[in-house]
């Protein structure tokens, strides 16, 4: 029987081509929109974090933030580094979306990336821009569905993703498709007719946006993008930006009656009566 030492002394791992892993992370948070009106409540928006690359490939165009993996650290850990390179935010959630292995998706070679999920209160951030970027800047998402197909065995839902920073409006046409196969249930995304956005970046947003939406129904992921205590109203107006609805305030409190505490604080100074804060119930949602 070979000696496995012998075997790996002699091995050559060079013999295979190595493809190089990078970590692009799609980081959205809840962005208050003032009111004119003091006595009014300020509007919030959905946005997300992208970076002006300052080089080629792509030079001038937006991508999302990321970078290449290091031998001695996971993708995960690639994510949380570049997170906090870009952010100065620790300890915020993330969670990985997908792997894109595309042939020819980067021209700089082979380039497999690990796409994520992160949310952050907006109220945490400090942005700066890395190595190879121009710039950071916040864009309001706007993802709108256009229409939906459904086939004897698969279901199409094209979408239009628009990303607006003042004068920089970013856009792609989507098509989400899942449909049953051998393997059971098969999710894909597509994106065509990209502007500004660098890569397949589109594609990871998409994808981004998609997750989110099933995560804030099924896994109160609104929660990540607000303070550790939050109004009703807050919590709604997060959950309504990222599900792109409107609800009514009876029906949204009754949904969320078993999934918030009520807490001994009030929320003043805001030109109205004072608001009840609440915060998470953790149990509830250990127990879903």
């Amino acid at each position: 029987m070979p000696d496995e030492k012998e075997f790996l002394k002699s091995y050559n791992i060079k013999k295979y081509e190595q493809p190089s892993v990078a970590a692009d992370i799609a980081v959205f948070t809840v962005k208050n929109i003032p009111d004119e009106n003091y006595r009014k409540l300020d509007g919030k928006k959905l946005c997300l974090l992208m970076i002006r690359r300052g080089k080629p490939p792509f030079q001038d165009y937006f991508a999302l933030p990321g970078g290449f993996a290091k031998k001695d650290e996971t993708v995960d850990n690639t994510a949380l580094r570049e997170l906090f390179e870009e952010t100065s935010v620790e300890n915020i959630y993330l969670s990985q979306l997908k792997t894109t292995s595309t042939p020819g998706r980067d021209p700089r070679g082979w380039i497999i990336s690990c796409g994520y999920l992160a949310l952050v209160d907006s109220t945490r951030l400090s942005v700066k821009s890395g190595d190879d970027a121009a710039d950071a800047r916040w864009f309001e998402v706007g993802f709108t569905r256009l229409s939906c197909e459904q086939l004897e065995n698969e279901k199409l839902t094209r979408y239009r993703l628009e990303l607006i920073n003042g004068e920089n409006r970013l856009s792609a046409d989507i098509t989400e498709k899942i449909s049953l196969g051998a393997s059971g249930r098969e999710y894909s995304v597509t994106a065509e007719n990209s502007k500004g956005i660098a890569f397949d970046h589109a594609e990871i947003i998409a994808c981004a946006l998609t997750e989110l939406r099933r995560k804030t129904i099924y896994e109160g992921a609104a929660f990540s993008l607000l303070p550790e205590c939050f109004t009703m109203t807050d919590l709604q107006q997060v959950y309504e930006t990222i599900m792109d609805v409107k609800e009514s305030d009876a029906n949204f409190r009754r949904k969320m009656s078993g999934f918030v505490q009520l807490t001994d604080e009030t929320q003043g100074g805001m030109g109205h009566r004072p608001s009840k804060l609440y915060k998470r119930n953790i149990e509830a949602f250990l127990n879903i």
